[in-house]
């Protein structure tokens, strides 16, 4: 039973210096981990193909399908602040692009084997990084957050070699599209303004056909990143890797690396193991956007015109509304956290210091705004200071023009009960490298219904389960 994919490849279609046309490195004997049946059907695919050995073949790189073009992308970046002529698609190759009932779709595998910008790496994915993305990237898609999202996951049979030996796997991945602000990069710093222009039209083309100007495409590209990164500050999410390279002009959330959802609130939170400094902190990533939405407009500047100098305005001017978007879809999100339908001129301090008091009560962020209209004061080392903040949200939500009832609905469906809390997505990788899948399925379904009660899911790690520290999937 093979699938059937509708292709159109227009990335395909660009001249050759971007990209490296290949096929898949076959794997040993493909085993299949999980279909994700909900988003096959909404991409107009048969879940039953896809899970069987015809289906499997393909998702592994054993096969490749008819009408596919793979590819893998070229691009650079600047990683942590610093500059990397050329990156690319090291473990991963687009296979083609799927036209579906939903839209057109990027098809790639992560984990199918060497390309020339593998940069001496065996372009593999070992079972953790693979599970992790699935899990993290599905959890996003359900709570509203824009997001490549994973069509299935499966076993090689072949081991990965990084610190010791791992069983390795490759994921299916769909996105909008995998441009990101290093491809545009990479050109720019080659002074390739053709292929400037052609990557613009193509970006333009494909997401903002309403942009008539490049003006027009940095301005949307800009709005959509705002949106994005309030989307994950709603929700304690933490990308961990926030380089140019890993920024979808898109407007997804892309390359779930390091990630991780706080559990204990605190603005400085980091997580991965690489970022000593602190540079993609939690409340330190829309500053971050700033920077990296900074460089994609320097990229734009030969392509806005010949007055040099007026293109350099516009394009700050354009970087310089990011913070403003940003508040206000910030705001939007976390008044609604409160139950709040309308917006005052001292919201942004109501929901500030409660999060000062979550920071400083060593509070649960996820655990605390589900529980505001509850038991929420428990979880504060100190509850008086949270009774403190409660009596000024009251009387907010006595002014507000929802009653009571309707506030309590719209928190429901604002605040989320589960996350993929990193000792549950830690605990599934280890039993999934003991060969037993049940964790992982179970918490994978869990989390489809994320506003929905699910005691094994909702509480904070103990001492002794805590993680502190998150890796990149290499």
């Amino acid at each position: 039973m093979t699938p059937h994919f509708t292709f159109d490849n227009s990335y395909a279609r660009l001249p050759t210096r971007f990209f490296t046309a290949q096929p898949p490195t076959p794997v040993a004997q493909p085993g299949l981990i999980r279909v994700n049946e909900r988003l096959a059907r909404d991409l107009g695919l048969d879940p039953a193909a896809l899970a069987s050995p015809e289906g499997v073949a393909i998702l592994s790189g054993n096969a490749v399908p008819d009408g596919a073009t793979p590819l893998a992308q070229v691009y650079a970046g600047h990683q942590f602040g610093g500059w990397s002529p050329q990156l690319g698609d090291g473990r991963a190759l687009l296979i083609g692009e799927i036209q579906t009932p939903s839209g057109r779709y990027d098809l790639q595998l992560k984990g199918s084997g060497p390309t020339p910008y593998s940069r001496m790496g065996d372009g593999r994915a070992w079972l953790g990084p693979v599970m992790r993305e699935y899990i993290v990237s599905e959890a996003m898609h359900a709570l509203g957050i824009r997001t490549t999202r994973a069509l299935a996951a499966v076993t090689t049979g072949e081991d990965v070699f990084r610190e010791r030996r791992y069983p390795g796997a490759v994921l299916t991945r769909i996105a909008r599209s995998h441009i990101r602000v290093g491809t545009f990069q990479y050109f720019a710093a080659r002074g390739d303004t053709e292929a400037l222009q052609l990557l613009t039209d193509h970006v333009i083309a494909r997401h903002y056909p309403d942009a008539e100007t490049r003006l027009d495409l940095l301005n949307a590209v800009i709005a959509a990143q705002a949106d994005l990164i309030a989307g994950w500050m709603s929700v304690g999410f933490i990308h961990g890797v926030m380089n140019t390279d890993n920024m979808s002009v898109a407007g997804e959330t892309i390359d779930y690396g390091p990630c991780a959802f706080m559990d204990t609130y605190h603005p400085d939170k980091v997580f991965s193991s690489i970022d000593r400094n602190g540079r993609y902190a939690y409340s330190a990533q829309p500053d971050i956007a700033i920077w990296n939405l900074a460089q994609f407009a320097t990229c734009l500047l030969p392509l806005m015109g010949d007055d040099r100098d007026r293109a350099v305005q516009q394009a700050t001017d354009a970087c310089h509304r990011f913070p403003a978007l940003f508040t206000d879809a910030w705001l939007a999100r976390f008044c609604a956290k409160l139950g709040l339908a309308g917006e005052e001129e001292e919201d942004a301090d109501l929901i500030h210091g409660l999060l000062d008091r979550m920071a400083h009560g060593r509070a649960d962020f996820t655990n605390t705004f589900r529980r505001l209209d509850s038991d929420a004061r428990d979880g504060f080392d100190d509850p008086a200071a949270f009774d403190t903040w409660a009596t000024l949200w009251n009387a907010r939500r006595a002014r507000d023009p929802l009653d009571a009832d309707e506030s309590a609905a719209l928190m429901a469906r604002s605040n989320p009960a589960i996350i993929p809390r990193n000792h549950h997505v830690e605990a599934a990788i280890r039993a999934g490298l003991a060969g037993d899948l049940a964790p992982f399925h179970a918490l994978s379904e869990a989390l489809q219904t994320p506003f929905a009660e699910h005691a094994d899911y909702a509480d904070g790690p103990r001492a002794d389960q805590e993680v502190t520290q998150t890796f990149c999937g290499t």
